[in-house]
């Protein structure tokens, strides 16, 4: 049975995993996983807040929900985070879908990550884990708001080392990555490869209404 994390709970579970799995500073694709140092650092006797990587992400301004956002993943060439209208949450390097987005805090690290398009209009979707069955790969569709679904619930955790803003995005124990052969997928560190990572870009205010 699949357990899932989160908040400090899914902290530890990063510090973990990370020593077997790499965090680079671009995203390998399906490259082998290196040793390497923990991609969060679990606390040990006399840590501060400073070293936990979900403290960290809650000062940054762009996850106050206050602030739009467009997201591309690191190591990317010319495309960015698009929920598509009816379809999952791809990469591109047009205007189709839904490329504006707004994190909006729930308390532990957790975030509903809504969907607007161009500019921040219309009304929201929200990211939500979907599992497809038939032994296929979980991923992110648009669906409607809903605080208390534990599948909208995403965790957003900054890169120790990273770049400016450069965050690793999850959803229990499963991490949005890249997959050559599927796109954008949510996988568990166990089974995958190093995970991506992604830099949120300011572009503005986020929408009035939200």
């Amino acid at each position: 049975m699949r357990r899932w994390l989160t908040g400090a709970g899914l902290v530890a579970l990063i510090g973990a995993a990370a020593m077997v799995y790499a965090v680079p500073s671009t995203s390998a694709g399906e490259a082998a996983a290196v040793e390497t140092a923990p991609v969060a650092g679990v606390r040990s006797s006399g840590a501060t807040a400073a070293d936990d990587p979900t403290a960290k992400s809650s000062a940054d301004p762009v996850l106050s929900g206050k602030r739009r956002i467009t997201i591309v993943r690191v190591g990317s060439f010319e495309s960015g985070l698009s929920l598509l209208d009816g379809g999952r949450l791809t990469e591109v390097d047009d205007d189709r879908g839904r490329q504006v987005f707004v994190p909006t805090p729930l308390g532990s690290g957790e975030y509903l990550i809504k969907a607007y398009y161009g500019g921040g209009t219309g009304k929201p979707v929200c990211w939500q884990a979907h599992n497809p069955g038939n032994s296929q790969p979980l991923f992110v569709r648009g669906a409607a708001c809903r605080a208390d679904d534990p599948a909208q619930r995403f965790v957003v955790a900054a890169v120790p080392a990273g770049g400016p803003r450069e965050y690793l995005i999850s959803n229990r124990w499963a991490y949005l990555r890249d997959s050559e052969r599927s796109g954008l997928i949510l996988e568990e560190l166990g089974d995958a490869p190093p995970v991506s990572s992604f830099r949120f870009n300011d572009v503005g205010p986020a929408p009035r209404r939200r």
